[in-house]
């Protein structure tokens, strides 16, 4: 069986099973190909169809062994490699945090955010970090800012400091447990955040994929706003005069203008459209109702 034959059949397990997909992947294709050539210890751009030679039955059993335990156990097949991707930058995951798939990372590779701040970022923080992936990023995008990633979760930001060692950034990048914006974070010219937004019904609805992630990553409360209506009602004074926050909704759009319906964010353009990460600036906070 060649290396192509195998991701076809692969492929064919997977749709067969119905796996949940989101956490890395969209494409059964794709979820294939990652277990299959992680296994193997190939490139994730290896194309399959340029390794013609024939893989040995112990290669073959053990990829299959693989896809097998990613159906029966329905594990993010991140928490199986301990690795997933972000943007082109490798990151290690386990199950003490959320898989890394935030569209803010793209409005940092893109630099969107910069057209909105009169000066390069000299403080960033990342709240609600999760395993590091944003804070990372930040750290690559803005070579002379100091950053800060947060987060309530002691666990997580177990994970982000491997990943700030694994990118040489630990001298960049400090880490907080802190839940939201206490004190004694001060002021920042960016503030990220990717925070837990899902509202309830949808937590229920949730396939097994999801609901292995930490649930404190993910559930908001009935609407999906409890964490961000103290986010925004505090942002302003954690951010400089020009400073901006760049947040993260979701689906969650028309529950966010139904709670905060005197706010009048810029939608950020991302693959998954321009409603699902919302620019603030430290102006229009200030003026937000007690």
């Amino acid at each position: 069986m060649t290396l192509a034959e195998l991701m076809a059949q692969g492929c064919q397990m997977l749709q067969s099973s119905a796996v949940a997909l989101g956490q890395g992947t969209l494409e059964m294709a794709d979820e294939a190909a990652w277990l299959i050539l992680w296994r193997l210890g190939l490139p994730l751009d290896t194309d399959p169809q340029l390794h013609g030679e024939s893989l040995s039955a112990a290669q073959i059993e053990s990829c299959l062994a693989l896809l097998r335990q990613r159906i029966d156990q329905r594990q993010p097949s991140a928490y199986l490699t301990r690795e997933a991707w972000l943007q082109g930058v490798d990151f290690y995951v386990d199950e003490r945090s959320i898989v890394p798939r935030s569209l803010i990372a793209e409005v940092l590779a893109l630099q969107s955010i910069d057209h909105f701040m009169p000066e390069t970022p000299r403080r960033i923080l990342d709240l609600c970090t999760g395993n590091g992936s944003l804070a990372v990023l930040a750290a690559m995008a803005y070579p002379d800012a100091l950053i800060e990633g947060s987060d309530i979760s002691t666990d997580a930001l177990a994970v982000a400091r491997i990943n700030g060692e694994r990118h040489g950034l630990s001298h960049r990048i400090e880490w907080r447990a802190v839940a939201g914006l206490a004190p004694p974070l001060g002021q920042y010219d960016l503030i990220l955040c990717n925070p837990p937004y899902v509202n309830e019904h949808s937590m229920q609805q949730l396939p097994p994929e999801f609901l292995a992630e930490p649930r404190l990553a993910l559930a908001g409360g009935h609407d999906g706003m409890d964490f961000v209506r103290p986010l925004l009602a505090g942002a302003h004074r954690h951010l400089s005069p020009h400073g901006v926050l760049v947040l993260e909704i979701g689906h969650e759009r028309d529950h966010f203008d139904a709670a905060f319906p005197w706010l009048s964010p810029i939608g950020l353009s991302t693959s998954a459209g321009d409603d699902q990460v919302l620019l603030l600036d430290q102006q229009q906070l200030k003026q937000a109702p007690c």
